[in-house]
């Protein structure tokens, strides 16, 4: 972890006296002059890799979440080709947490956390997921195109209803319509700026196909490219500590080491970690050793070498959790001291939080849904009729249109405006796959760029390329 200083909190801009949100009343979108393509947040105009990490805001962060989620993260952040977004889900900790003054205190701490670790309001996009209401205005506009099947399926929803009947409960006894609706909200995170990677573990791949999926039916229901479909980033290499007891540091099980625990309970905690009975002078393994685990998670590789060396010298567990403590607060002690000093000014880190809120709702939130609601129809009535020359123009146009069909393979065809089919596909084993072989077929020029067995063309390849080329016009 660098050691590089946090700049200091800004001072709370200029009319960011009272809340972000209702300051702003009723969201107010006009109506998009011009070609609707034209807007900066369009999937074309992306120049760099857009990477999006919800935030959970819930419960105290511990020295796991710290190694195997904000450490990797902030410094994936500095990277020179990525534009980086973060945000606080504390719409989504309301699904499970409905104590406010907790909700407020782990927002608090969630925040301060990630600031005193290196995060840089000013590099990266920071902000409260509750202080963009075009999310939640997205939220609906994908309820309403996505299907209640594929809802049915999430895993969290899903675990629940299996629990009930396991027990003899009606099948949604103690669900929440937030549980269930869990998913199409983590869509509108992701959609609504257009992210093209969700750093995500393997559990959560599926609410990252179910954001695609939104995005396509809804591609596909207004007949253009309104969002970038997301791919999960998934690093196999994500650290996982052990905590106290040997088993993986979590708060489900009590064993956890608060990041930010006072040296003297820091030290206290350290000593408390379970360690077998071997006595100084005997050999240790390390493999398995806990202790071992969490010091080198820590360490430098050459410190890492020398401790694994007094392990089989037969260092004694005293001697190697005062070094383990000893490395541990090397690295969180001028954290400490910046988490700390953050938390002592919650009015400068509400004024960040507001702020990047306030910068990005202005630059994308809402010009996006300046577009979504002219796509939908919430449109100014005065301009109907310019609007609905554009509709039929865009109807006009071919459109590709992917599936999935009964045998669980993903397909697309594109089809013209009378519903000929000019080119059908082969299935994929993905939804992903289908796009990236899309996206190589709208940019074909030549009959030979459509050369591949994964697809079979309806027509004379012509009148494919030529319904190519109105497409690329179109989205010009």
């Amino acid at each position: 972890m660098s050691d590089e200083a946090m700049p200091l909190p800004v001072k709370p801009p200029a009319g960011l006296a009272c809340d972000a949100v209702s300051q702003a009343g009723r969201p107010q979108y006009p109506v998009p002059a011009g070609k609707l393509a034209a807007f900066p947040h369009s999937p074309a105009s992306h120049m760099t890799t857009r990477v999006l990490t919800g935030i959970t805001t819930s419960g105290t962060p511990h020295l796991g979440n710290y190694v195997g989620a904000v450490r990797p993260a902030v410094a994936a952040s500095r990277a020179g080709d990525t534009e980086s977004f973060y945000f606080l889900a504390d719409l989504h900790s309301l699904i499970k947490a409905q104590d406010p003054a907790r909700t407020q205190r782990s927002t608090l701490e969630i925040a301060a956390t990630w600031l005193a670790c290196g995060l840089e309001p000013d590099k990266v996009w920071f902000y409260r997921q509750s202080d963009v209401p075009e999310i939640t205005e997205l939220t609906w506009f994908l309820t309403c195109v996505a299907g209640k099947g594929i809802l049915n399926r999430a895993h969290a929803y899903k675990a629940a209803v299996d629990k009930n009947n396991a027990d003899g409960e009606d099948p949604d006894a103690g669900i929440s319509a937030g549980l269930f609706m869990y998913p199409v909200l983590m869509a509108a995170d992701i959609l609504i700026f257009n992210a093209h990677q969700v750093p995500v573990g393997r559990d959560q791949i599926q609410h990252i196909e179910m954001a695609r999926d939104f995005g396509q039916r809804f591609n596909h229901v207004y007949g253009r490219e309104y969002f970038t479909l997301p791919e999960a980033l998934i690093d196999d290499n994500v650290a996982t500590l052990p905590g106290l007891d040997g088993r993986k540091m979590s708060k489900s099980y009590n064993n956890t080491i608060p990041l930010f625990a006072p040296r003297d309970e820091l030290k206290k905690l350290v000593f408390s970690i379970l360690t077998d009975s071997r006595g100084p002078g005997e050999p240790k393994d390390t493999e398995g050793s806990a202790l071992f685990q969490l010091y080198q998670a820590f360490a430098s590789a050459e410190e890492t070498r020398a401790f694994a060396q007094q392990f089989a010298d037969g260092i004694g567990w005293g001697d190697a959790k005062q070094q383990l403590f000893e490395r541990i607060d090397a690295e969180i002690a001028p954290l400490r001291e910046k988490y700390e000093a953050l938390m002592a000014r919650p009015a400068d880190i509400e004024a960040i939080l507001r702020d990047g809120a306030r910068r990005l709702r202005e630059r994308y939130a809402t010009p996006l849904l300046a577009e979504l609601r002219h796509a939908v129809g919430l449109r100014d009535l005065s301009q109907q009729p310019v609007a609905e020359t554009r509709a039929a123009a865009k109807a006009a146009l071919p459109v590709f249109k992917q599936y999935r069909d009964t045998d669980s393979r993903f397909y697309f065809k594109l089809v013209d405006a009378e519903g000929n089919v000019l080119v059908q596909s082969n299935g994929f084993d993905s939804p992903k796959d289908a796009g990236k072989l899309i996206g190589v077929l709208k940019r074909a020029e030549q009959a030979d760029a459509m050369e591949t067995p994964e697809i079979v063309l309806q027509v004379p390849a012509a009148d494919v390329l030529a319904a190519l080329a109105a497409l690329r016009e179109a989205e010009a």
